[in-house]
């Protein structure tokens, strides 16, 4: 448990510290913004790696039954989360996390028509999904808090991009939604994408989950495909 909560804190720290505009900044400026974002991503996936490990190896303690139809809720719902990661990272999206240099089309927003944060949604959808068939103290803390902490993401980046953008924010936000589906529902948003990206990104996604798939129980432990069993 104390490796558990030690990796946890890090990687905690490690979201919150450069979430300060003022340490932002400073980094962005002696790294540049593409060699910012890189690195960050790299830190936050090996401390990731690590809390993921630590947490299989803490105490189980249960909080309710398991079974193996549980398993189906993450293998339904991460193609999706592996789609709009991929494509919330190869699109441009000046109001969210992107690796995208392109400039950005409101025409034609891609994955940012369905939700100006993609990356984010992916990344709550992963957590929730997997706190459903692990049913055990750690993992609920764990799991339950990245999708917290996803989705506070949301409304604290839409106030650091609305003062960064001002009026460009107020039009470009308008036309997509924090909530995926809403602003195409209203009408608000356009379903057309960049050239070759909803290809590439739907190529990816799929070809990322199926391995996903097979690697998981080398990676992290846990087989889901066990849950073919259930049918």
């Amino acid at each position: 448990m104390t490796q558990f909560v030690f990796a946890l804190f890090f990687f905690l720290v490690s979201h919150a510290v450069p979430a300060r505009p003022t340490v932002r900044e400073w980094l962005r400026r002696l790294l540049g913004s593409r060699t910012y974002l890189l690195l960050y991503s790299l830190v936050s996936i090996l401390l990731l790696g690590w809390l993921i490990r630590s947490a299989a190896q803490a105490p189980f303690i249960p909080l309710w039954t398991l079974t193996l139809g549980q398993y189906w809720v993450p293998i339904l719902i991460m193609p999706i989360a592996f789609f709009l990661l991929i494509a919330g990272a190869v699109s441009p999206n000046p109001l969210s996390i992107s690796f995208s240099p392109r400039g950005f089309d409101a025409d034609r927003p891609g994955i940012v028509g369905v939700t100006r944060h993609p990356i984010l949604w992916a990344f709550a959808l992963w957590s929730f999904s997997h706190v459903v068939p692990n049913g055990d103290l750690v993992s609920l803390i764990m799991f339950g808090g990245f999708g917290l902490f996803a989705l506070s993401a949301i409304r604290a980046i839409d106030r650091r991009k609305a003062r960064a953008l001002g009026a460009r924010w107020t039009d470009l936000a308008s036309r997509t939604s924090a909530w995926p589906f809403a602003a195409l529902l209203a009408d608000r948003a356009s379903w057309r994408w960049p050239k070759g990206l909803l290809s590439i990104s739907l190529g990816v996604a799929i070809g990322s989950y199926c391995a996903m798939l097979w690697l998981h129980p080398i990676l992290f432990g846990p087989d889901p495909k066990i849950a073919f069993l259930s049918l």
